[in-house]
């Protein structure tokens, strides 16, 4: 990579096969990556130390057989968290998250992404002990920020993917600080990660090629949160207003449940809408007369099956981190027999799926299609008997990245669980398509933004009824759309630059504002949405973001560059999508965009 600008000189990375890897490279070479595109990514750069040492001690074949396996796995672990390999260096890897396709939580995703391979490097280094060979130490560094991608033909059939910006270039530098075994990042990337990692400062570090020092920190391990609500609420979760309807349906439902009528709630609803805000404050007013149950989906964990079900399972049978497997099997033993002593035939499917080693290498034999089956009865019965027993509240969340054998057994529960006291909440994003909705016991909502109304209560909630602050307000509305979220963060990057300062219990406006900033955590959400979107329609949607955020029919037309018929087809997608809207005119047809954030985030990319 260039030292000046950050772009990357040469892609030779190692061969190492994963779905994401794949996915990434088929976008790059058919041309799905735009050329020439603003993103806000995370760098990551991970070498192994002394490797020109490693050379000099051993045979060059020696050397090739350590550090060749070491590149495969740094190669692996990127792809894993749907990374992208830019280049290898021949003793390291430089890699990207958010790009080429966005992903609202890149930042995580390379820490869990270095946080692996350093597991497995350490793993590594001590066989090789044990074989009598050089161990092998890595460093890596983080930084996150904006960068201009493009996609470059070097040949017939090869095309590198490179980015160019300071980002890239402050991760290296982050690499090159770091001690053996340790990964360090940047500021910018610890005010994305914080709480979802732990994290220890290195206080202020001179860095080369930059003038002034930068705030560094090393990453200890995972930290305590895991989801945004749970970050917000270390903040101070904000008013929660409105949604009288809705809650209103949730009681109906709980009582429907508790006299022995199972019930399904299913909530879709854009990021941000406040899905998890609306059950974590249900779950709150429902007391305790139930016995609840928690799990949530993750972004990366589509390939990993059972992930949620774990999550669930862990949660009722008390296992905890660092957990022993005989810890975890007494712990589950425990609680299958007192909870009805004719569930012990499905100890051996739960301690199997609880990765307790003896049980999982004893059922590796069986036919994959009946462990299956005899695993998705297992967890069933003991959820309906548990809500046999006491009424069971199980709440499952972000179901749009759920896995194929979670939902499968998902399927099984809400077939069986018509005659039980069991309330199942379930929420996603509207790119999912429910199976369900056609049951008796289920009923669908949809959950948009505030109006103007609870969204002004919400604001005067966080920054005081001042005459004063009403433009601002107004602005933040207009600007998110009424979101909760994205007016929450919005609020908290005004105090974070410093547009904003509480003073003796009131909030001022210390600068002025023609327009709002968009804060990375919002502009990532909306980034991956785009990016989800066909190569043809995100163009289009780039193409309109430069009209602004209203824009006529005859006016898309002129500078489109498709048909008619092609046109009104990407139109109704992007309506579908709810990335615009089509709105009334007395002439011409108009067009306005969802939010004045989506318009903005569009535009920028280019």
């Amino acid at each position: 990579f260039c030292n000046q600008c950050g772009a990357a000189i040469t892609l030779t990375a190692p061969t190492a096969t994963s779905s994401s890897g794949i996915a990434v490279g088929h976008a790059v070479d058919h041309g799905v990556v735009p050329e020439g595109e603003r993103k806000l990514v995370t760098a990551l750069f991970v070498d192994i130390i002394n490797s020109t040492g490693l050379g000099q001690d051993l045979d060059p074949e020696e050397a090739r057989a350590i550090i060749d396996p070491a590149l495969v796995l740094m190669i692996d672990a990127v792809r894993r968290y749907d990374g992208h390999v830019v280049q290898s260096t021949g003793d390291g890897i430089f890699a990207l998250f958010g790009a080429p396709v966005a992903h609202e939580d890149h930042p995580q995703r390379s820490l869990y992404a270095a946080l692996r391979l350093q597991d497995e490097i350490r793993r590594m280094s001590d066989r090789l002990r044990t074989e009598g060979r050089t161990p092998i130490e890595i460093r890596a560094g983080v930084n996150t920020g904006e960068v201009v991608v493009r996609s470059i033909k070097t040949g017939d059939r090869q095309t590198e993917y490179t980015p160019i910006g300071h980002t890239v270039n402050l991760a290296s530098r982050m690499q090159s600080v770091a001690n053996a075994g340790a990964i360090v990042i940047s500021d910018n990337t610890r005010n994305l990660v914080e709480g979802y990692f732990a994290l220890r400062s290195l206080g202020l570090t001179r860095v080369k090629g930059i003038n002034d020092s930068v705030r560094v920190y090393e990453v200890a391990g995972l930290g305590p949160l895991r989801t945004r609500l749970e970050r917000s609420a270390g903040r101070g979760l904000s008013k929660f207003v409105g949604r009288a309807q809705e809650k209103q349906a949730f009681r109906n439902a709980a009582r429907l449940a508790r006299s022995g009528s199972g019930q399904l709630i299913a909530v879709a609803a854009e990021p941000g809408v406040g899905k998890s805000r609306l059950f974590f404050e249900f779950k709150a007013d429902s007391g305790g007369n139930w016995t609840v149950l928690e799990a949530s989906s993750v972004s990366h964990g589509k390939g990993s099956s059972y992930l949620p079900v774990i999550e669930l399972l862990h949660g009722y049978f008390g296992i905890v981190k660092g957990d022993e497997p005989a810890s975890r099997r007494d712990k589950v033993g425990k609680r299958i027999a007192d909870l009805d002593s004719s569930l012990e035939t499905t100890l051996p499917y739960l301690y199997a799926l609880l990765e307790i080693e003896d049980d999982k290498v004893r059922l590796a034999a069986m036919d994959p299609q009946l462990r299956r089956s005899r695993t998705f009865d297992a967890v069933v019965r003991v959820l309906l008997t548990e809500a046999a027993r006491e009424p069971l509240m199980l709440i499952v969340e972000d179901l749009h990245w759920l896995d194929d054998e979670s939902q499968a057994l998902l399927d099984l529960l809400v077939e069986q669980m018509a005659d039980a006291r069991l309330l199942l909440l379930i929420n996603f994003r509207p790119e999912y398509q429910l199976r369900w909705g056609d049951k008796s016991y289920a009923q669908s909502l949809r959950l948009d933004a505030l109006g103007h109304d609870n969204a002004d209560e919400m604001l005067s909630a966080i920054l005081g009824e001042s005459d004063s602050l009403l433009p601002l307000k107004q602005l933040i509305i207009e600007t998110t759309g009424g979101t909760p979220f994205f007016m929450e963060e919005t609020v908290q990057a005004l105090f974070d630059e410093g547009a904003l300062k509480r003073s003796e219990g009131s909030v001022e406006l210390i600068k002025p504002l023609a327009s709002l900033r968009i804060p990375p955590t919002v502009q990532t959400i909306l980034a991956a949405r785009i990016d989800r979107l066909r190569n043809d329609e995100k163009t289009l949607l780039q193409t309109l973001a430069v009209l602004g955020r209203q824009f006529v029919l005859s006016l898309a037309r002129a500078v489109a560059g498709h048909s008619d018929a092609e046109l009104e087809r990407l139109l109704a997608n992007l309506q579908l999508g709810e990335f615009v809207y089509e709105q009334p005119s007395i002439s011409d047809v108009e067009y306005i965009f969802k939010n004045a954030l989506t318009q903005e985030v569009a535009y920028n990319s280019i």
